[in-house]
């Protein structure tokens, strides 16, 4: 029986395309920090792209769908055959679903000379694939219970698909349905699977040094606390101005908050690579705090969702991408001085950003949130470069601590 060591050696084309969080981690993270300097072209009043979507709406369509979409379909591809046992999707075929990425994120860019069904059609092509992949091998490797995952891909290019749909009418998608139910699909999945990978590799940590105490196990106030963070953002898209929205999302702010507090995160202090998961982790209670407290004060409400677009999903991206990457091209699972320094770098972006927020007339804060983000993500593409486009110099299989 082939396996997926087998399938990887097989593989004679660039090392790039042996695995599927190479490339989608390599070019996401360059996306990330060359659409955030195009942003910044574009705050100065710079026309730097014939896109039909306003300045505001290409930004955040570009980080949540674009960048987000790269890194989701990356962790996918590379965790889905430890789920079910199947094979990874490797070379040509790994390159076609890279080519429908690209050819979104070039589409959305030159949309404006182009009729908006189209650029719909072509920017929806690669979630859509991505989500038949991973029902395939759902199905196939009868994984069940990873079937909400592939509910929250399919509601991540519904999202998508509202995004456009809004920009298409005249609207302001940058506030609209599609950034709500895309930006809700990410806490999701960042309370569902970062539920999972956040205690566990705490766990192994904490038990080679012999740690007195560990992490909880999931146990029934993990279901209910999951339950209640859907039902909050539910609220949430649906009814974003309301007062009892406010009070759900507090609500959950405090449950998550405990949540996080029983994986012995204070623990981890002396290995960046477990404690950034973390504060990452932290930025959801924190995100549903201050969207409750921006249904209250309206003007804070952007400055607010930024708390779970830069923190709660740039941080998790970040931290998983520098540590899977490690950890599947056979490097040791620990975190370097650069390495520290990016998740350093993005932290003071999410502080930045927010308190831009709450200081409208200081841009110099918008602009220092912009050059740390673009420190981190940019810092990433250069240190990882090797790792993720040479061949492995080690282990051929991943352990499942990865």
């Amino acid at each position: 029986m082939t396996t997926s060591a087998e399938r990887m050696r097989a593989w004679k084309g660039p090392a790039i395309l042996s695995y599927g969080f190479r490339p989608f981690f390599l070019f996401g993270a360059i996306w990330a920090a060359l659409a955030m300097a195009l942003w910044v072209a574009m705050l100065a009043g710079q026309a730097v792209l014939p896109t039909a979507f306003d300045p505001i709406s290409w930004h955040a369509h570009e980080f949540l769908f674009g960048y987000l979409g790269a890194v989701l379909a990356g962790f996918l591809l590379t965790a889905v055959p430890n789920w079910t046992g199947r094979l990874p999707i490797v070379g040509w075929p790994l390159a076609g679903l890279v080519a429908l990425w690209l050819a979104g994120r070039a589409v959305v860019a030159l949309s404006a000379f182009l009729p908006w069904q189209l650029v719909l059609m072509v920017d929806l092509a690669f979630p859509l694939t991505l989500a038949a992949v991973l029902a395939r091998e759902i199905i196939s490797g009868r994984n069940w219970k990873n079937l909400a995952v592939l509910a929250l891909v399919i509601g991540f290019a519904l999202a998508n698909a509202l995004y456009h749909l809004d920009a298409a009418g005249g609207g302001y998608p940058a506030i609209g349905l599609g950034l709500r139910l895309g930006l809700a699909v990410a806490i999701m999945l960042i309370s569902l699977i970062g539920g999972r990978i956040v205690p566990s590799f705490t766990r192994n940590w904490l038990a080679q040094r012999h740690s007195p105490a560990l992490p909880t196990p999931f146990g029934r106030f993990d279901s209910g606390v999951l339950l209640l963070t859907l039902v909050s953002l539910l609220a949430w898209v649906t009814w974003p101005d309301h007062l009892a929205t406010a009070a759900v999302c507090a609500l959950a702010a405090a449950v998550q908050a405990w949540r996080l507090s029983r994986w012995q995160g204070v623990r981890t202090g002396s290995e960046p690579l477990v404690w950034v998961l973390h504060v990452a982790y932290a930025f959801v209670p924190l995100g549903f705090l201050a969207i409750a407290v921006g249904i209250i004060q309206p003007d804070l409400r952007p400055a607010a969702q930024h708390v779970w677009m830069a923190g709660a999903v740039g941080l998790m991206t970040l931290a998983v991408m520098t540590r899977a990457s490690l950890g599947h091209a056979g490097r040791p699972l620990n975190a370097t001085r650069p390495i520290a320094a990016l998740y350093l770098a993005l932290i003071l972006a999410v502080m930045a950003r927010f308190a831009a927020g709450g200081f409208p007339g200081q841009a110099w804060l918008l602009h220092l949130a912009a050059y740390a983000w673009i420190a981190a993500f940019g810092g990433f593409a250069v240190l990882y470069w090797p790792i993720l486009a040479l061949p492995r110099t080690r282990r051929t299989v991943p352990s499942g601590n990865d």
